[in-house]
């Protein structure tokens, strides 16, 4: 028998298992002053979920109101939608907006590889359908343990696998990304993906329930016992080698499912039918029953016995925290319900009404006629506990910082730095992912123009004018691990360098914020920190953060991952013909590199590479100032048509750039390096530069550009054709040896 609103108010000294949901006593106390009762099952099930670090960021709220003080204005114009709504929406022009958002999915991704991955690409795509637009792309940015690790042989084949198979099943282009290697993501790896949709400003839908009458209705897959509390607790948890850990069962994917959801919703709004829309995510029913409740103008009655169920057994405390996927909720005009039921039937899509918007402020369900829950639903989705935990600068950061990788012994011999040149290409964040990426479908819906292993992705959006999008997505752990602060900065860097050089205008920022546990004051200090950072630097850039995503507890016992500010860029171009690719292509085209080179070698990974993993020193320089003028001028550069190609420099520096812009269609080059130190010139990670080539008659105006935007730029030589990437005078490698280094370490790792 369900334990009632009556029952609870009868028996206020009833001990409840709050602790093994993960709610603190102080936490069950303020429930219960909130209630004027203790809680009954049903209420405490809602506010574990709802409250936890996953769901209510407790422990990262009070410091990510500093992305408000960003302009709501981008580039182009004003943003249609920020943050607090399920995704980011931007006016990209001629009657049309895209809508992008990345969230992790990190712990359920350890646990069960492929589910836990498929899930997290079926979450972020029903994100992108609720505001209204069609998901047209996605992406991801995966961190493994080392590479011959065998847990590693285990999570990234699976991880791999389920972004592959759900995305490709919903014929949706997996158009970029990154992968990332170090030995403190072994025991939590993490899963963060990016998913862009496409809509016309009037298709925008919000999440709220409004209108006195109008009917709640559920579509989509009925609701089963798989991933009870998975996301919203098990990413509130840190992971623990010794005792035992709270790992419930992860969610299941049935991406055909999605698929017909997704037609079956773009149905549903183009018929008007839906007044207000929430996927549900993290917290299944209690998140979309508070969520929209609280948003809207009046309160909400849900009998949950009418839930579909695919497991009859199921409790009711185990029916609100079913985190069971590809289900949507709807607010309904009751004029609307019988169109409603027939699109969804057209789409063999379920649809149940389970309640309707009611008078008051309050969120009563009710179970087989019995209230079970009775809440203000304000207090359940956004008034849960805050925490303002204290952080200070780790100690052993001063030492960590003066052991700088600039003053570790250089050979410049010639033999010496062919050698570091083929270990810095065979390192596995350096080395090729075509074992990774050739099991996604990059081109499937036919508007990819731009695909792995481009610079970003880019998408067509508009057929008649070519109006497009480029995203990237990045982050630099080692960078931000040294200093977390100017890290966060570098990897928002490198992502709007990466948008910038396929010609694209960068516009507006997601992110994916990726720490250890917010309990450890050092590791909460190198959250603020890179908070603190992404917010100077995007108000620097001139560029908004339309939402996104915290991920705590990424820690195996006291082992924290590396700070991962995951960074992605939305970037707009006016005509997809005339982006700019990553390679060279034709031979005796000049080579240029713009932007200055300093000798900034620390948190490189040739420091790791070539030094058995050292890690230290100061990150390069930034200069946000001198990566706008970079853009410009590769905005200039691609509406006049004045470059073949156009490569970002970044982890690996110069030589890394210039070969993979070689191996791009096997075209060799020949060029003379701009310092005297071998090292430095090859290797060093300086920001705010990129290589180019052009055709001679081109240079003059490239000049001009640059002296413009005040951009150093240097002619280093010419793409010669053939096989051999030489540096004159120096030293020159086969580009079939180099080839070999570069896409040996997967496969090689992978085959076991």
């Amino acid at each position: 028998m369900a334990d009632t609103v009556d029952n609870a108010t009868n028996t206020p000294d009833l001990e409840q298992p709050y602790a093994a949901l993960g709610v603190k006593d102080d936490e069950y106390a303020r429930i219960r002053d909130i209630l004027g009762r203790r809680p009954t099952g049903a209420e405490l099930a809602m506010y574990s979920v709802m409250w936890s670090e996953h769901c209510s960021y407790k422990s990262s709220k009070v410091h990510l109101k500093r992305f408000g003080e960003l302009s709501q204005d981008t580039p182009r114009g004003q943003l249609l939608a920020g943050i607090g709504e399920n995704a980011g929406v931007v006016d990209i022009g001629r009657g049309w907006a895209v809508t992008f958002k990345a969230e992790s999915h990190n712990h359920p991704s350890y646990v069960e590889p492929y589910q836990g991955a498929a899930t997290g690409v079926g979450g972020i795509v029903r994100d992108i359908l609720a505001m209204g637009a069609r998901p047209i792309g996605v992406m991801d940015s995966l961190r493994f343990g080392p590479l011959h690790a065998e847990d590693t042989r285990r999570v990234l084949p699976g991880v791999v696998a389920g972004v592959g198979g759900y995305g490709n099943c919903l014929g949706l282009p997996n158009v970029g990304g990154e992968v990332q290697f170090h030995d403190s993501y072994l025991g939590n790896p993490l899963v963060n993906a990016l998913c862009v949709g496409m809509l016309r400003h009037d298709d925008l839908h919000l999440a709220h329930a409004t209108g006195v009458g109008n009917k709640v209705i559920m579509f989509g897959a009925a609701t089963g016992g798989d991933g009870i509390g998975g996301a919203s607790i098990l990413a509130s948890e840190t992971f623990d080698e010794t005792g035992p850990a709270k790992r419930p069962s992860v969610q299941v994917g049935d991406p055909f499912m999605e698929k017909l959801l997704i037609e079956c919703t773009l149905e549903l709004f183009q018929a008007g039918t839906i007044n207000g829309i929430q996927d549900f995510g993290a917290a299944g029913i209690s998140c979309a029953t508070s969520e929209l409740a609280s948003a809207g103008d009046g309160g909400m009655f849900v009998e949950l016995d009418r839930v579909p169920l695919r497991d009859p057994s199921l409790a009711p405390e185990e029916i609100l925290m079913s985190e069971s996927q590809e289900r949507m909720m709807a607010v309904v005009e009751p004029g609307n319900v019988e169109r409603f039921m027939e699109i969804c039937a057209k789409w063999d899509v379920l649809a149940t009404v389970v309640g309707e918007v009611i008078e008051g402020d309050r969120l009563i369900i009710q179970w087989h006629g019995e209230t079970i829950v009775d809440v203000d639903p304000k207090t359940v989705a956004h008034d849960g506990p805050v925490y303002e935990r204290p952080f200070y600068r780790p100690g052993w950061l001063d030492a960590l910082n003066a052991d700088r990788a600039e003053e570790l012994p250089r050979d410049n011999s010639s033999k010496a730095v062919s050698v570091a040149l083929l270990r810095v290409m065979a390192h596995p964040n350096i080395a090729d992912k075509a074992w990774i990426t050739d099991q996604y479908d990059r081109y499937v819906r036919g508007n990819s123009v731009l695909a792995q292993p481009e610079n970003a992705g880019m998408l067509r959006i508009d057929e008649e004018s070519g109006l497009g999008v480029a995203l990237a997505l990045d982050a630099n752990s080692r960078f931000t691990h040294l200093d977390p602060y100017l890290g966060a900065q570098l990897s928002l860097a490198e992502a709007y360098r990466n948008v910038a050089v396929t010609g694209a205008e960068p516009v507006a920022i997601t992110d994916c914020l990726n720490f250890g546990s917010p309990e450890d004051p050092e590791v909460m200090w190198t959250f603020v920190e890179a908070i603190r950072g992404l917010v100077d630097g995007c108000k620097e850039l001139g560029v908004p953060v339309t939402g996104g995503n915290v991920s705590l507890y990424n820690q195996t016992g006291t082992q924290p991952i590396l700070p991962t500010p995951t960074v992605g860029v939305l970037g707009v171009i006016d005509d997809v013909a005339t982006r700019i690719r990553s390679g060279f292509t034709h031979p005796g085209d000049a080579i240029v590199l713009l932007g200055a080179t300093r000798e900034e070698l620390s948190g490189s990974i040739w420091a790791d590479a070539v030094h058995n993993g050292h890690l230290g020193g100061i990150p390069p320089r930034l200069d946000l100032e001198a990566e706008q003028g970079l853009a410009r001028v590769m905005q200039a550069a691609a509406r006049e048509g004045l470059l073949s190609s156009a490569h970002d420099l970044s982890e690996g520096g110069l030589g890394v750039a210039l070969l993979e812009s070689a191996l791009r269609n096997n075209c060799g080059f020949a060029v003379t390096l701009p310092q005297e130190d071998t090292t430095v010139a090859l290797f060093s990670e300086s920001a705010a530069r990129a290589i180019v080539s052009l055709s001679g008659q081109h240079l003059a105006r490239v000049e001009e550009l640059c002296r413009e935007h005040g951009v150093e730029m240097s002619r280093l030589g010419e793409v010669t054709g053939d096989d051999v990437a030489e540096f004159v005078g120096r030293f020159s490698l086969a580009l079939d040896e180099v080839r070999k280094a570069w896409e040996r370490p997967l496969p090689e790792a992978m085959s076991g």
